[in-house]
Order: structure tokens, then sequence, then C-alpha cells
């Protein structure tokens, strides 16, 4: 069950740019126009084959909870450059925006709108920041999160990376994406409180070195918690010391009150061969099901390098790069606007040129769609429509590739799912918001309809994301019409 519901307003949590593009529009007497925003990413982090969506919970509480205080209000009439009548319409403020997003665990590729906010071009600008800044991280940590997943083939992969985050709220919101992208538990206590990820945890080295020696430090731990008892072994000696001190704890304390040890940590040295050697020594000792954990600055490269040499490790920790997407740590996830609302309530594309053609946007009120195999049930191509487009998947449809049109593909005998649900409806919530069980069994899910290929970690294949005609013919016409584009 999700507890967590943070009741802090962060309606100020935003770009100034966004109060004084609000105000400006105000003063102008646009700030009802309907404009429609679209978030997406242009690159997925480590050279992957997919990015994983994360983070929705938490931007639906923000919508629910935008209202500007007093507070807030004073703090900008002492700026001096906002009018009354622009503070007295925030002071007033009411979310009347349509939202739709992908489901939290969809996996997701670059170009496609995974947000799309339609309402009153004031509010649609306003929530710019929060939009990017909760989405991009979650993303980011439930990509890298999976990546280091797969790695370990299966075996649990804790999520260790509380003290490395990049604060507190990093911290708690980093784990529960861990947890969307594949990690069943956590270090960090509060998550569980709040979010009902399992904590976990044994001891750090402090607490060996606090007693006399290590055979001491580890019967006083066995007494206190021996049925999960799980003891760090390589404080002094790993294969000398540590797992012959625990093997004798074992005998001594768990054995005789009917205990069987849970495992030991190794948190350094080369675990390959330290793991193999203690697994030797465990079974040799009568605890073959005793697991051991491996630590110390993992990573999905580092954990797929220890199975490859045989590592005898049944579970991972893993923190800072994880937590932190060490390797990539940006997620670069953007905000654009796609249309506007004439006088007449017709909406009219908006496209952004550049130089560099990755950041030229696509324009227009959109909708996303995923075929998917009906044969096989895998994911063929993402298709990106115009909003009112209807995707007739009773007969074959020719999709091509928007950078390359000469690349063509007949799909046919596919399903054509549509993943922009509804989230808000002017304003109000219309979405339930499933359980993070649910979430992160839907993101396997999702996974798995994505071919290997797409999942490797090196060179992955490219994953195709189509344009439907209609909308490429839009785009097109526009970048040859477009002020400045041709002379």
């Amino acid at each position: 069950m999700n507890l967590h519901n943070d009741p802090r307003n962060l309606t100020m949590l935003t770009d100034f740019y966004e109060l004084t593009m609000s105000n400006g529009y105000f003063e102008e007497g646009m700030g009802d126009r309907i404009a429609v925003f679209d978030m997406f990413f242009r690159t997925i982090p480590d050279g992957g084959g997919f990015a994983i969506a994360a983070g929705l919970e938490q931007l639906v509480q923000y919508f629910n909870n935008l209202h500007f205080t007093e507070e807030d209000i004073a703090y900008l009439r002492e700026r001096g450059m906002f009018s009354e009548q622009f503070l007295e319409y925030l002071r007033n403020f009411q979310f009347q925006c349509d939202v739709w997003a992908v489901k939290e665990g969809t996996p997701i590729f670059p170009g496609e709108p995974i947000v799309v906010v339609r309402g009153p071009v004031i509010q649609a600008q306003l929530v710019e920041t929060m939009v990017l800044l909760t989405i991009n991280h979650q993303s980011l940590v439930a990509t890298k999160a999976n990546r280091v997943a797969r790695a370990a083939e299966g075996r649990p992969v804790m999520e260790f990376g509380s003290r490395r985050a990049q604060s507190y709220d990093a911290a708690i919101l980093g784990a529960r994406a861990a947890y969307i992208g594949g990690c069943p538990s956590t270090a960090c206590t509060i998550v569980d409180r709040d979010y009902g990820i399992t904590a976990v945890g044994t001891m750090a080295h402090s607490w060996i070195q606090f007693f006399e020696s290590e055979y001491e430090a580890f019967k006083k731990y066995a007494q206190l918690y021996p049925q999960s008892c799980t003891l760090l072994v390589d404080t002094y000696n790993t294969l000398q010391s540590g797992v012959p001190n625990a093997i004798r704890v074992f005998d001594e304390v768990l054995k005789p009150m009917g205990y069987r040890p849970a495992g030991i940590r190794i948190d350094s040295g080369d675990i390959a061969y330290l793991s193999k050697k203690a697994r030797k020594m465990l079974d040799e000792a009568g605890y073959p099901d005793c697991k051991i954990i491996a630590s110390n600055s993992l990573d999905e490269y580092l954990i797929r390098d220890l199975l490859m040499q045989g590592a005898a490790v049944d579970s991972f920790g893993v923190g800072e790069n994880l937590i932190t997407s060490r390797s990539s740590p940006v997620f670069g996830g953007v905000y654009k606007l796609a249309a506007v609302e004439d006088e007449n309530g017709v909406l009219q594309p908006r496209i952004k040129i550049s130089e560099t053609v990755e950041k030229i946007t696509t324009p227009h009120f959109k909708n996303l769609y995923r075929f998917f195999s009906r044969e096989n049930g895998k994911a063929i191509a993402d298709y990106v429509t115009l909003h009112d487009e209807v995707v007739d998947d009773t007969k074959p449809l020719v999709i091509f590739d928007p950078l390359a049109v000469w690349k063509r593909k007949v799909v046919a005998n596919f399903e054509a799912v549509c993943l922009l649900t509804p989230i808000f409806e002017k304003g109000k919530q219309v979405y339930q918001l499933p359980s993070l069980l649910e979430i992160q069994a839907y993101c396997q899910d999702q996974i798995d309809h994505l071919w290997d290929e797409v999942k490797r970690f090196e060179n992955p294949h490219r994953y195709y994301v189509d344009l439907s005609r209609a909308l490429w013919d839009t785009k097109q016409q526009m970048l040859m019409t477009v002020e400045g584009a041709v002379e």
C-alpha cells in the first residue's frame, strides 16, 4: 500500500521565468488561451535500448495540491514585477488542465510524448519545472535499476543508495523508482514505512570494530537477531577470520537455538574469488543454505562480469551507482509547446526548429500507440499520431522511419494499444493510482514484450518511434513555411 503523500505546497518550485511568462500572458489578455505542451526525452541513459517511465504518482500529488499561499503572494509582490491583478489571479488559482501520461513502469523511447498537458496557457506553462523534475528523476533511477536488475539474472538486488543520493527527497523517491525498475528491497527505513518497500540491512564495519574481537561482534549480533542473522565478513580478513568466525558463531550460537544463518556479506576485495572460496567453506561446514551477499560500488557491468566469472553470489546491494545513475546522471526530458488554440477555438500546431536535427520538435496535439504482434506478443514499434486519429489494427498499415522515410515496413496482424492515459480532466483527477506492487509487475510484463535485442547493454537494436503520415506531413509543411525556415 502506498502511504506516502507529500503534504508540502510545491507550487513555487518553479523556474522564475514561468512566472514572468505567465504574468505576460495575463497582461496581454491571453492567459485563458488553450495551449498543449509535451514532455519527451531525446537520449536513453547509458546508451541503452529503452528507458522506464516513473514519477507519475508524485506528479499527480503536485497537481492536486497546486495553490498559492499568502506568503507566496507576498513574496511575489516584493519582487515588484507582477501586477496586483495577476497576483489576485494567483491567489484564486485552480488547476484546470487536462493531463495524459504513460503509466509508470512503461518502457519509453526518445521523441515520443510521455506527458501531455492541455489547458490555459498560464497553467500549462507554470507546471513545466515540476513535470520535468519529477518524471526525469524517477525515470532515470528506474531505468538504471532495471539495467542492474537484469544484469543480476534473477538474483535480488537491494537498493543501498540512501547516503549517496543527492538529497533526502532523492533518497526516498529514488528508492521508490528503483523498486519500479526491479529492486525488491531498500536500505532506507522511511521508504519501508511510507511505501511498503521492505527495508533490509545487517551491520556496518563500525559494529565489528566496536567490539574487542570480530568473533565477539558476530556473537552479540547473532544472539540479538537469530532469525535473520547476516554477518559482514570483510572487516579484517574475509577468508582468514571473517568466514571462520561466522561459521563458529553459526555453530555455537545459532545451531543450539534452532536457527539457520541467513547469510554473509562481502563488501570489498575480489568478490568473485572471495565468494567462491567462502561458498566452499560454508558448504563444508554444513551451511549450503547460507546466502552470500555482495556490495561495494557495484553496477550492471560489474555484476555481469562477476557472474561471468562464476561468482557464488546470491544477491547484490547496489548503492551510489544506482541511486545517482552515476554513469549517465541526466535523463534529459524536455517540455515543449506543441499547439495553441486560436480565437475560433481551433488548435494551431507550433514547432521549434534548430540546426541540431534532434532538437526539432514534432508539432501538434498528439497521441501515442504501441503496436504488438498478435503472433508472439512482442512490441513492433511505437506510433505517434494526431490526437484524434484512429488507428485501425484490423488491416495492414505502412509505417516508416521519420528520419529515413525510405525505410518502410508493412505491419499486419497487430494490436494497437494507446499508451497515453487520461490523468486529469479540467483539473480533476480521473486516474486511479495503482499500487507500487502493481506498477512493478506491470513494468516487468511490459519489458518482457520487448525483443532481447532491444534489451542489450551494448549496441542495442534501435526501437522505432514512427509518425503517422498525417503528423509527418504536418511537420514537413511547417518546416518549409515557418518564419525564417525559407527565404
